[in-house]
């Protein structure tokens, strides 16, 4: 029978990893890139919170640093960039996704679907009790692709980028504990990194062509 600390903690983790899922399903609905990147600003407190929830129940500092890195890193560093940058390029909404609000939501809830029923597997080799939430880091990985697949603009290209990159986050910190502290602070210092080039590119764009939709910039190489 779990102890009471084993029960607040597997609430805990249910909870951030649900609000992480939530976060990353609602990409697809929003046409909005300030409440795209509302959504990412929650996704990266709540992964913190996951992470900070694990380093307590392990008494790991070295996990409790990586919350507090992420939190800083993903949580607030990454949307106020992204904020910036939309403001510089003025591009506040995606004009021409592939897929519809109700399409996309439905193409992401079958996503998460596959993710739990392939991931099940995984997760029941591994011991820790929070593996048993790997299939949402699964899920977040699928929903990232979706993304970066079925937006146009550089600016949403860029936030399904970030949505992959936690969702290989969230799978390391369930499964494994997370990375070294120095291997997880160089990871996430390039993911800063890209978003700082794609930052600058995507302003860049903006001035040479007017916009940051990737399809004008296909035409303009034909």
């Amino acid at each position: 029978m779990l102890t009471m600390l084993d029960s607040t903690v597997t609430d805990a983790v249910s909870a951030t990893t649900g609000l992480i899922l939530l976060s990353a399903v609602l990409q697809m609905w929003r046409r909005s890139l300030t409440a795209s990147i509302r959504l990412l600003h929650v996704q990266g407190v709540a992964l913190a919170a996951l992470v900070i929830v694990i380093g307590l129940s392990e008494r790991s500092v070295e996990l409790l640093a990586a919350g507090l890195l992420v939190l800083a890193v993903k949580g607030l560093a990454l949307p106020w960039a992204l904020t910036r940058t939309a403001r510089a390029t003025g591009v506040v909404r995606e004009p021409r996704p592939l897929l519809n609000p109700t399409a996309g939501v439905l193409a992401a809830t079958g996503l998460t679907t596959l993710a739990f029923v392939v991931s099940r597997p995984v997760a029941a080799l591994d011991p820790a009790r929070h593996a048993r939430a790997v299939p949402v880091g699964t899920a977040l990985v699928l929903i990232g692709f979706l993304v970066l697949l079925s937006h146009r603009t550089a600016m949403s290209q860029l936030i399904g980028f970030v949505v992959l990159d936690n969702g290989i986050a969230t799978v390391a910190f369930l499964t494994a504990g997370g990375l070294p502290l120095v291997i997880d602070l160089g990871a996430t210092l390039d993911v800063v990194l890209v978003v700082l080039i794609l930052r600058v590119f995507t302003a860049r764009m903006r001035l040479t062509h007017g916009g940051t939709d990737l399809d004008d910039l296909t035409e303009l190489h034909d």
